[in-house]
């Protein structure tokens, strides 16, 4: 890139948006010039109307703009979408009929046929349906989703195991606190304690992960059966989960673990700026992967693989985790949009 691409952030305020903007805050590429969320927000300085949740401190720039509202038309061309489901479809689709890229973390849009639900080193070419979303929709821009942050970590996992063809999938998950957004779930629920259910979550693993993994931009979904169990526990960041695999080639310890370790994609090969230099990490330790030692390898972009063995039900089995806000929310945006800017589409 030989030149600096303006971005805004709607839904600037809350959590995620404060991981877009303190993760462009020195930025190679994106240069974030416009701030939007609600309207409570809208007219105060950034630093009176977002109460700063994260450890790093927030960024000079950021502090000193003022708020704007939601409006389509006001801010660059290219936007990172942190704001909630509830208002984020309205919103989006808005900003995309009025010319702008939409990179949105936001569900509303992932299982659209027409919308890309990007992972760049598993599926950058479901890039390819964005000139039929225009045409559809009559949209002059667009509009490009990234996952559930447990889907992404799932869907990392499985895709180099494709070439042994994936016949089932059985996963259960112990998910971060941080994923339930702040102020999160109460203490008296969480402490001591683990919450088996994730509202929507399941749905969200099974079928989120079967569109990443087909073909056809996803419309042809994985031929891959995949049941989920989701449950909160009390950890902040890293979403750890326990996968159990049918694979019909039952390929040896040795094949799976080889996979894992070659796994790259489009992102090593343009060598963009989030991209970790290895996607997916095997521990070989009998403890390993655990959140507070491995979710931020990478920069929190790398899913940590470990505990591969033979499964007495299915064929295989192995323990994945990553980080949640950062591979499975913020980072995930901003690698989808490297990807886009890398590959001419912004």
């Amino acid at each position: 890139m030989n030149r600096q691409i303006e971005v805004g952030v709607l839904g600037a305020t809350g959590v995620v948006g404060q991981q877009f903007i303190s993760r462009m805050a020195r930025h190679p590429w994106f240069n974030v010039t416009w701030l939007a969320a609600s309207e409570r927000s809208e007219g105060k300085k950034y630093a009176q109307a977002a109460p700063w949740r994260l450890a790093a401190p927030m960024p000079e720039n950021a502090a000193a703009m003022t708020v704007d509202a939601c409006i389509p038309g006001r801010g660059p061309k290219v936007v990172f979408s942190a704001l909630d489901a509830s208002v984020a479809g309205e919103v989006e689709a808005a900003f995309a009929a009025a010319g702008h890229i939409v990179v949105s973390n936001a569900r509303n849009y992932r299982m659209d046929a027409l919308v890309p639900l990007l992972i760049p080193e598993i599926n950058a070419d479901h890039l390819k349906l964005l000139p039929e979303q225009r045409a559809a929709r009559k949209w002059s821009g667009a509009i490009v989703t990234n996952p559930n942050c447990s889907t992404v970590v799932l869907a990392m996992a499985l895709a180099p195991l494709r070439i042994f063809d994936i016949k089932t999938v059985v996963v259960t998950t112990m998910q971060a606190v941080s994923g339930a957004g702040y102020p999160g779930v109460p203490s008296l629920d969480i402490l001591g304690n683990v919450v088996p259910y994730i509202g929507g979550e399941e749905d969200k693993l099974e079928t989120e992960t079967q569109k990443i993994l087909g073909a056809d931009g996803g419309r042809a979904p994985l031929e891959a059966l995949v049941s989920a169990h989701t449950n909160r526990v009390p950890v902040i960041d890293g979403h750890t989960m326990t996968v159990s695999v049918q694979l019909a080639s039952k390929p040896s310890i040795d094949e799976v673990n080889a996979a894992l370790r070659q796994f790259s994609g489009r992102p090593q090969e343009l060598n963009l700026p989030t991209a970790p230099a290895q996607p997916i990490v095997v521990k070989t330790e009998d403890n390993r992967p655990q959140p507070r030692l491995d979710a931020d390898l990478g920069d929190g972009m790398t899913v940590s693989v470990g505990r591969v063995r033979p499964c007495p039900v299915f064929t295989h089995k192995f323990v994945a985790l990553g980080h949640n806000t950062v591979r499975g929310a913020a980072g995930a945006a901003i690698l989808n949009a490297e990807l886009m800017a890398a590959e001419g589409l912004l």
